[in-house]
């Protein structure tokens, strides 16, 4: 497997090593998560990929998981219970192990909008499970991730039914690797389309030359509301806070107008080894290509990523700018089918493959 090009939130992959699972069959439990933290918990602070940017915790009370399915031992000692932002430290253990880029920063930003689950065997860290609500109608899950010490033992099963009991009546939208779409099938989900991992050193792009009337400018602060609507538009949920949450914490944010009213609108972000750009949304490609294109110029000589539909057609212009593919997970759904206006702005590019 891949390990370093499946850093963003892929749903349900396992971490650690063999020897972590050998210890797991001799029936005593592997406690390298913990360790891993303990040791590496000044090193944190130290990382120029590991900076706790000054981002709020969520304190999730009013974001209750369902208690009958949490704090309820199976045979095997394993525990499930709420996700609490004491437990960052360990969940970014467990994502350091399997050499994902992610920034504690990074699960600091999207816990803060998050409800979550983890699973404790003897006190310690051994799965994380994420969901994001947005609206009454819809939400999204990532970062399910189930230590060696448990594999083999539902856990990752368990986990997702104990973020679905209480998304009974939503459309969820997840990203799954290969490893995991079994159990997601299983669960209900069905396949909707996929994406494409690009990343690379970016490259100076040449400029897309737009239509009279149409240009680029930067983006506002005052102008949250605006791409809050072109965002829900294009990803078919309400994202309001999240996207209120990214353009503040944003490198840079370019809007696409056409006289003087915003069509579309892209992202830079700092995000695990470098810059992220996402989300991209847009009217069609070529508006699309010009946010990216300027947005990687503005990153040229720098390590960038981008998460794009892979239906976008953009692939091979990404690769053309220095971005490589290195990944395709697939876009799951349960549910009602997202809803997007045929003539309305589309996603080219998700924020996070946990976040979507």
């Amino acid at each position: 497997m891949a390990i370093d090009a499946r850093g963003i939130g892929s749903a349900f992959v396992c971490v650690g090593r063999p020897a972590a699972a050998a210890n797991c069959k001799k029936g005593t439990l592997c406690r390298r998560s913990l360790r891993v933290a303990k040791e590496r918990e000044f090193a944190l602070a130290k990382g120029a990929d590991v900076v706790q940017d000054e981002l709020p915790y969520c304190s999730h009370e009013d974001l209750p998981m369902p208690a009958q399915t949490l704090n309820a031992p199976a045979l095997d000692g394993v525990v499930l219970r709420p996700m609490t932002a004491a437990d960052l430290l360990l969940a970014h253990a467990l994502t350091a192990e399997l050499r994902w880029p992610h920034r504690l920063a990074d699960w600091v930003q999207v816990f803060a909008h998050a409800a979550g689950i983890v699973a404790e065997r003897d006190g310690e860290l051994v799965g994380t499970a994420l969901r994001w609500r947005w609206g009454d109608r819809h939400a999204t899950i990532g970062l399910v991730i189930v230590s060696p010490a448990c594999q083999g033992r539902r856990l990752g099963h368990r986990l997702m039914n104990a973020l679905l009991e209480e998304l009974e009546d939503c459309t969820v939208l997840l990203h799954a690797t290969a490893e995991g779409r079994g159990l997601y099938e299983r669960l209900g989900f069905v396949r909707t389309g996929e994406l494409r991992q690009h990343q690379g050193v970016a490259q100076p792009a040449p400029l897309i030359a737009l239509p009279t009337g149409w240009r680029l400018r930067p983006a506002g602060q005052s102008e949250a509301a605006s791409l809050q609507a072109l965002d829900a538009a294009a990803r078919g949920m309400p994202r309001d806070a999240l996207i209120a949450d990214l353009l503040a914490a944003s490198d840079a944010c370019v809007v696409l107008d056409h006289d003087n009213a915003p069509r579309g609108f892209a992202m830079l972000r700092r995000f695990g080894r470098g810059h992220v750009i996402g989300p991209v949304v847009a009217p069609d490609s070529e508006g699309a290509k010009a946010l990216i294109s300027h947005l990687a110029g503005m990153n040229a000589g720098n390590f960038t990523r981008i998460d794009i539909d892979f239906a976008s057609g953009l692939a091979e212009w990404l690769e053309s700018i220095g971005l490589l593919r290195v990944d395709a997970p697939t876009t799951m759904v349960r549910g009602a089918p997202l809803a997007r206006a045929p003539d309305g702005p589309a996603l080219f590019a998700i924020v996070t493959q946990a976040v979507g």
